[in-house]
């Protein structure tokens, strides 16, 4: 009787196991899967950037990389949960000659305008909306002339987290 409970528990075991394959059965144990998420993907013609910011004021990017002249399709997303007037978040290109805190300062006293300040718009090349938790935003602009380039988040005291390098090759 032992051995015939001992066999029904056996192949009840076996008959139980998940059949499915495991998606990630390839990876060895300790091996951090990231989602491949390039900076940009890019054709002969355009440049497409997507970037998200989140409410502990940071850009998952650093540094985006295009060719002079290219047409660039940058999204942002913006990845937290809080309203746009609590966290909110842009994307801001700044000319090569900006001083960004000047700008970022200025941008403190610009509610009114989405935080791009009316006195600094010859020093913004172009930026997104201001946006809340979920909220994404895209634009389309060339890419100026070959150098370094800023940019950085207006929203009040953010761009001295929410900042990057926009090089242009």
């Amino acid at each position: 009787m032992n051995k015939i409970i001992l066999v029904f528990a056996a192949a009840l075991a076996i008959s139980c196991g998940n059949n499915k394959k495991d998606e990630n059965s390839d990876l060895k144990i300790g091996t951090q899967v990231e989602e491949a998420a390039p900076a940009q993907a890019t054709d002969d013609n355009v440049a497409v950037v997507n970037i998200t910011g989140n409410d502990q004021m940071k850009y998952d990017k650093s540094e985006i990389r295009v060719k002079a002249g290219q047409k660039v399709r940058l999204t942002l997303k913006h990845v937290g949960t809080m309203k746009k007037d609590v966290m909110g978040h842009n994307w801001t290109l700044l000319t090569q000659d900006a001083d960004m805190a000047a700008v970022g300062q200025a941008s403190a006293t610009a509610a009114d305008t989405d935080y791009i300040p009316a006195g600094m718009k010859d020093k913004i090349i172009v930026h997104t909306k201001m946006l809340g938790g979920g909220e994404s935003d895209t634009i389309e602009f060339d890419a100026p002339a070959p150098g370094t380039y800023t940019y950085m988040c207006t929203f009040p005291g953010h761009y001295a987290l929410m900042q990057g390098k926009f090089i242009v090759e």
